[in-house]
């Protein structure tokens, strides 16, 4: 009887492992259908989740009014900076003391008001021109696209449908959270570096602005600046090296530092 009893709890184990070992082996190949949908996941589609996610972000922030000072004062400064190549550009103000600013592949530019207290109006075009060239270089995009690989909210939506879904709000929070943990390499700071000395000398703007913005920042390193996207510290890297090259950079073009 014991032998007996031992034999059906032996084939009942059996069964149970190659139960789960089939379902391990069909996660498997479901995550790896997710995982090739994510690198092949259109810009479009990417842009339009992004853009949920943004759209949520405003409604949870003080956004401020197009009437309000620090409103105008973006907009006169971007003047008619309304797109980049194909992509538009959409700008609001948040009423938050933190030293932010961020771009998203959807165009969206999202500009606080500590860091518009900290840098005069040359200084913050340096910063604004570094985030747009994220976009126009399709950092973003590809930033999120790689995102989407290990976020929560991927698995959600490749099994939805073939078309962009509405997101739920832990599918928000998933994606907010890989937007907040992606990182720019060294080579895309480089590269939005050099977007935004471009963008300045031909705004006719002295590029050494941007030395000058990234030793304000330097200044506040050591304070808690953190945003719900980005901060500018935690993305932006080895800013010590960065002020050396475009400090290198304005003087063999014969800009004299203001």
């Amino acid at each position: 009887m014991k032998r007996l009893l031992v034999l059906v709890a032996a084939s009942a184990l059996m069964v149970s492992c190659a139960a789960l070992q089939n379902l391990n082996s069909q996660r498997l190949l479901q995550s790896g259908a997710y995982a090739a949908q994510a690198l092949t996941l259109p810009k479009a589609d990417v842009q339009a989740y992004v853009a949920q996610y943004i759209a949520q972000l405003d409604a949870q922030s003080q956004v401020l009014p197009a009437s309000d000072p620090y409103t105008k004062r973006l907009g006169n400064l971007v003047g008619k900076l309304t797109n980049i190549g194909e992509q538009p550009l959409n700008y609001k103000v948040y009423r938050n003391n933190e030293v932010n600013a961020f771009a998203c592949a959807d165009g969206s530019v999202r500009v606080y008001t500590g860091i518009m207290d900290l840098m005069n109006d040359d200084e913050l075009l340096t910063v604004i021109g570094h985030e747009i060239g994220h976009v126009a270089l399709e950092h973003t995009y590809q930033q999120m696209r790689r995102s989407l690989l290990t976020s929560a909210a991927f698995e959600g939506l490749a099994s939805t449908s073939d078309k962009v879904a509405a997101l739920t709000d832990s599918q928000l929070g998933a994606i907010g959270q890989a937007m907040i943990e992606a990182h720019y390499s060294k080579k895309q700071e480089t590269e939005a570096d050099e977007f935004s000395y471009s963008f300045l000398v031909a705004a006719k703007r002295n590029p050494w602005t941007m030395v000058q913005a990234f030793e304000k920042l330097q200044t506040v390193s050591g304070s808690a600046v953190t945003g719900p996207v980005s901060s500018l510290f935690s993305t932006h890297p080895n800013v010590e090296t960065r002020i050396k090259n475009i400090s290198a950079k304005c003087e063999a073009d014969g800009y004299k530092r203001p």
